[in-house]
């Protein structure tokens, strides 16, 4: 894997934000965390498109709702644990119901919050996201996708979900990368299997696909970034060409990345399938990557799973 420097996609975001803001005309909501997710970049900048509604989420999901039946475009920010959990009715009620302009922009997702626990790891969040009609649920693995998602957000009429996290990750593509909602990208070819990733666990993906090769086992891999709308077209299509599938997300098994593939490959192409990620269980506090660790959320865990599924093959 080429060593193109680390950077947090909540960080990412909050350039992305203040760059397209120069030439589009769109508001930030923030629920009192603008230091955290990164939106105070976009509020120094500028400061009368930026509100702080406060610690208020569900409020502030409805404020975003007026502004963008008012004919705004608006991004609204706050945790994960906040934005999917907390102010659930208010999304898909204010939101996704009258399928409104707003680009939800939740930080701080998954497990790798490390010492806040179990009540911030929200570990449910795409599952929740993706049963609301029309809206698009995203989760970029880097900073160079955060900015192209940002920027697709943007351009794209209705509701869009976009799930970051606090740690820094391993940048994996060039400024420039082609990038697009609902069009994965093929980050490695193979032929023994494919696995299929987003989030932080596309570059541990890599990772074993890498230690796989030694091996003599070929492993493709996948950034599914778009969880919804999922790439049916290439998922399946590598489905069919390796005969094996293993699914890697920072998220429960339940409903996510995992549960979308099984749903897909249920019907267009049955093959063996495991999936790397939380095992209905809440998370736990500690140091961000001893838990990931603890929950089976590392290279070496994927490889295994990798190992297994070709068992069924």
């Amino acid at each position: 894997m080429k060593d193109l420097g680390k950077q947090a996609t909540r960080e990412a975001y909050g350039l992305a934000l203040k760059e397209l803001g120069e030439t589009h005309d769109f508001f930030v909501l923030d629920a009192d965390l603008s230091k955290s997710t990164k939106t105070n970049t976009f509020e120094k900048a500028f400061p009368d498109r930026f509100v702080n509604c406060g610690i208020a989420e569900g409020n502030m999901m409805g404020v975003a709702a007026g502004m963008a039946a008012a004919g705004h475009t608006v991004f609204a920010s706050t945790f994960a644990m906040f934005a999917a959990g907390r102010a659930y009715d208010a999304v898909r009620n204010a939101i996704g119901y009258p399928h409104l302009n707003v680009k939800i922009a939740a930080t701080h997702a998954g497990l790798s919050v490390g010492e806040d626990g179990a009540t911030h790891q929200c570990i449910e969040d795409l599952a929740l996201m993706r049963a609301i009609p029309g809206m698009v649920v995203c989760c970029p693995s880097d900073g160079v996708t955060t900015r192209a998602a940002v920027a697709a957000a943007l351009a794209h009429d209705g509701p869009v979900y976009l799930r970051l996290g606090r740690l820094s990750v391993p940048t994996l593509y060039e400024e420039g990368t082609p990038f697009s909602f609902g069009k994965a990208i093929v980050l490695k070819e193979g032929s023994d299997l494919t696995i299929v990733a987003c989030g932080l666990m596309t570059a541990r993906a890599l990772l074993a696909a890498e230690a796989l090769e030694a091996e003599g086992i070929s492993a493709a891999v996948l950034d599914c970034h778009t969880v919804k709308p999922l790439d049916a077209e290439t998922i399946t299509a590598y489905a069919k060409k390796t005969g094996a599938v293993v699914t890697a997300e920072e998220h429960s098994i339940l409903g996510g990345l995992g549960g979308a593939v099984a749903e897909l490959l249920s019907e267009t192409c049955p093959v063996p399938l495991r999936r790397v990620g939380v095992r209905d269980v809440f998370g736990s506090s500690g140091k961000a990557e001893a838990v990931l660790t603890a929950y089976g959320l590392t290279a070496e865990d994927v490889a295994e799973a990798a190992r297994e599924v070709l068992k069924g093959k």
